[in-house]
């Protein structure tokens, strides 16, 4: 089992410029859980990310890592420690997909210190764990873009940190991908207990998948908690001005969004 780390926002305010993003937001990550954050776009899910991810300095506030200011922390600790995979990451032209994969082991690596078993093994696993070990040899910039993201998970999971957040991990993936990335990233949370942060568009899979759900609205924090206990039509109107019965999934008995569009007026109606 890793470590569970604490990870958590105090006072948050982050802006680009002039452009005021996420305004006062508090924020606790529960440890060795599933964490996803959801919300409409531009409500600020992914410019939160970055600021864990400490690659964006807030205007106010902190994000602290076992109690500590992420932002005043080493790089290289918190590579340890932290892994992200962005919205849009970009390949270096031409790279094989066993080297990136390989670059998850980068902050594993001292001045002085060599290629090792160790950094084998772990490359290897990451590249079995995401169905990808077949295309080790080949360009990722020749993959198709399911592919590729597949690749960026396993360059994620080759890292072997105990934080994993993920920007949108499903973009780019059919629906059976989709699902196939998401139990990987439950299996890695109930093996190893790695807290993981993702943001996901699709409501029903985040309710399917977390075990704690983030609302984002405006910048600012809705509501978190329990899937069961905060995704009601009342959250979704709220969050994405959209319509909704919610029901229990048939699967799982987690909350289930039917949207309701203006030609999908409900039975009885």
């Amino acid at each position: 089992m890793t470590a569970e780390r604490t990870l958590h926002a105090s006072g948050l305010k982050l802006a680009y410029g002039d452009r005021l993003i996420v305004d006062d937001l508090d924020l606790v990550v529960p440890p060795g859980r599933i964490t996803a954050i959801v919300g409409a776009n531009a409500c600020g899910k992914s410019t939160l990310l970055k600021s864990m991810a400490r690659l964006l300095a807030p205007r106010a506030g902190q994000v602290l890592l076992d109690g500590k200011d992420i932002h005043k922390l080493p790089t290289k600790q918190v590579a340890r420690e932290l892994g992200l995979l962005p919205q849009s990451p970009i390949a270096p032209e031409g790279i094989a997909v066993s080297d990136l994969v390989g670059r998850g082991r980068t902050p594993h690596h001292g001045p002085l210190s060599r290629w090792s078993r160790a950094d084998d093994e772990a490359v290897a696993a990451a590249l079995d764990a995401t169905d990808t070990a077949a295309l080790a040899d080949r360009a990722v910039d020749e993959l198709s873009g399911g592919q590729r993201q597949r690749v960026w998970i396993a360059m994620a999971l080759a890292q072997q940190t105990d934080v994993l957040l993920l920007d949108e991990p499903t973009t780019f993936l059919d629906v059976s991908h989709q699902v196939d990335v998401l139990d990987l990233l439950t299996d890695l949370n109930r093996r190893s207990g790695t807290t993981i942060v993702m943001v996901l568009h699709d409501l029903n899979l985040a309710a399917r998948y977390a075990d704690h759900l983030v609302a984002m609205a405006g910048g600012r924090l809705y509501a978190a908690g329990d899937p069961g206990e905060i995704l009601t039509a009342e959250t979704v109107k709220d969050v994405f001005g959209m319509d909704s019965r919610v029901i229990p999934d048939p699967l799982t008995g987690r909350p289930m969004v039917l949207p309701i569009g203006r030609h999908h007026v409900p039975a009885g109606v």
